[in-house]
């Protein structure tokens, strides 16, 4: 295992034990999947559901996979055999994830920061219904548009 590889697992696991012990988590936001809601390099702000809450539709949620954080938002709940699956997608991906169950659910995004640093008004990236296909688009163009100036010099 490589060092880096090695400090993430150690960072994550202390997320991990942070959430369960209800405190609230800052962690940095790598891709673009959450775009335009979260956009990479953005700092998240990840906060354990009080007792009694349960995660909602639309919340931005963060659960927990064998590589680290998944940070989407649900986008449906079932029951099936007796217990409750969810169901998420990040607002520029083209389809659902996986179906997960309640223990893999660490918390749910309470703030964002840009990647200047400022606040994210909470409506800006609480959008219930978000666009998926526009999203996707916006991303693919505002990606060529940086290729481009990196490729010309601008």
């Amino acid at each position: 295992m490589t060092s880096d590889r090695l400090s993430n697992t150690v960072l994550r696991e202390i997320g991990f034990m942070l959430l369960t012990e209800g405190k609230t988590v800052r962690i940095r936001a790598d891709g673009n999947s959450m775009y335009p809601s979260i956009k990479a390099g953005s700092i998240i702000f990840i906060e354990p559901y009080e007792p009694g809450t349960k995660p909602r539709r639309g919340d931005i949620i963060a659960w927990t996979r064998d590589s680290g954080f998944v940070v989407h938002r649900l986008v449906s709940i079932y029951s099936q055999k007796m217990q409750r699956h969810y169901v998420t997608r990040g607002d520029c991906c083209a389809g659902e994830d996986k179906p997960i169950t309640i223990d893999q659910i660490v918390g749910k995004v309470v703030r964002v920061e840009n990647p200047e640093g400022k606040v994210v008004p909470p409506e800006k990236y609480s959008n219930k219904n978000p666009n998926y296909n526009r999203n996707r688009r916006m991303l693919r163009i505002i990606s060529q548009f940086y290729r481009l100036k990196r490729v010309f010099g601008l």
